[in-house]
This record gives structure tokens, C-alpha cells and sequence, in this order.
């Protein structure tokens, strides 16, 4: 009879693979929990949050890894700071463009008036000359006070007000009881000289 070949060192290697395949499944699903539990910290300041992403990978394994997956958050906290700041900075470009506030045609930062509607921009400072906002009462380049700040189209100024004549006041009449002052003879001037 044929001799059966000796299969008592398979059966070793065959548990050792087995171990080794275990140990794998094992260190990849704690590398599975360690990821959920950095990936939720990214996406949410909530700690249940974070704390029930963990615990559904570390009970359910990988279908409750892909159960997170399809639950969590589209984008990141750094991602989401990113795009809000690109926002902003979005809307401070547009605040800042020079345009005229009246017209919306396009201005320089030092013009006085606008080209295209005339409306008044800026003002020139009354002792060093540099140009300053129109609400500005005070120049901050050279510490003078300047005008009462004006906002608005130039106009011509309006004709100065007519010369208003004094108002007479009415004169009274001494009454016929009240005796009627003479006055003295020196006040009087002489009618030849």
C-alpha cells in the first residue's frame, strides 16, 4: 500500500496562517476605528458626534464603517474654513472696487469728482493739500480741522439772499393826558446860524 504523506506540518502552517490573517483582520480594524475617530474630529467640533462615528465602526466593523461613510459630513472644517475666507475675501475685493457711489462708472482712488456725473468724491485738506474723505473733519495727515463735510453732486452756489430792509418800528402817539416834553433850548439849533 502507498504510503500517505506526513500532513502533521501542515496542519502548524496552516494555523499560523490562520493567526497571521486574524492578526491582519484585528490591526485593521483598530486602524479602521483609530480612522473614523480622526476623520469625524476633522469634520465636527461635536464630541457625540465623533464619539458615535467610533462606536458604530467599533460594534458594526466595516458595514458600520460605510454606514459612517454615507452619513458624515461632505467637507472637512479646514475645507469649510477655506471656502468661507475665499468668500470673504470675494466680498471685500467687490467692497473695495472704486466705482462712483452715484453713477457706478469706474473712478481712480485720487480723484476729486467723478468724470462721468460730476458728483463730488473727495476734498482736498484746506492746509497741506492732500486729498481726504468727504466726511473727514479732521485732516489725519497734517491734524488740521477742515470744513463741514459736505456729501453730494457740486452744484453752483445759490445767489446770495437779498438785502432785506429793516423793519420800521411802529412809532406811538402820545396820548392827549400825558404832557408832551419840551426840550431844552440849548438842544434846539439856532434857525440863523
Amino acid at each position: 500500500m502507498p504510503q500517505l504523506p506526513d500532513l502533521s506540518g501542515l496542519g502548524s502552517i496552516l494555523q499560523f496562517l490562520v493567526a497571521c490573517f486574524g492578526a491582519y483582520l484585528f490591526a485593521l480594524w483598530i486602524a479602521m476605528i483609530v480612522w473614523t475617530f480622526r476623520d469625524a474630529r476633522s469634520r465636527s467640533r461635536d464630541i457625540f458626534t465623533q464619539v458615535l462615528s467610533v462606536a458604530l465602526v467599533l460594534v458594526f466593523n466595516l458595514p458600520g464603517l460605510l454606514l459612517y461613510m454615507i452619513l458624515r459630513p461632505r467637507e472637512t472644517l479646514a475645507e469649510k474654513y477655506e471656502r468661507e475666507l475665499a468668500g470673504e475675501a470675494m466680498l471685500q475685493d467687490i467692497e473695495e472696487r472704486q466705482v462712483c457711489p452715484v453713477c457706478h462708472h469706474k473712478i481712480s482712488a485720487d480723484f476729486l469728482v467723478c468724470p462721468n456725473c460730476h458728483t463730488k468724491l473727495h476734498k482736498k485738506c484746506d492746509h497741506c493739500g492732500r486729498v481726504l474723505n468727504l466726511k473727514w473733519n479732521v485732516c489725519p495727515y497734517c491734524g488740521e480741522t477742515q470744513g463741514t463735510p459736505v456729501v453730494g453732486r457740486i452744484t453752483t452756489p445759490p445767489p446770495p439772499p437779498t438785502a432785506r430792509l429793516p423793519q420800521r418800528q411802529p412809532t406811538t402817539l402820545p396820548s392827549p393826558e400825558t404832557p408832551r416834553a419840551i426840550p431844552p433850548p440849548s438842544a434846539q439849533p439856532a434857525e440863523g446860524q
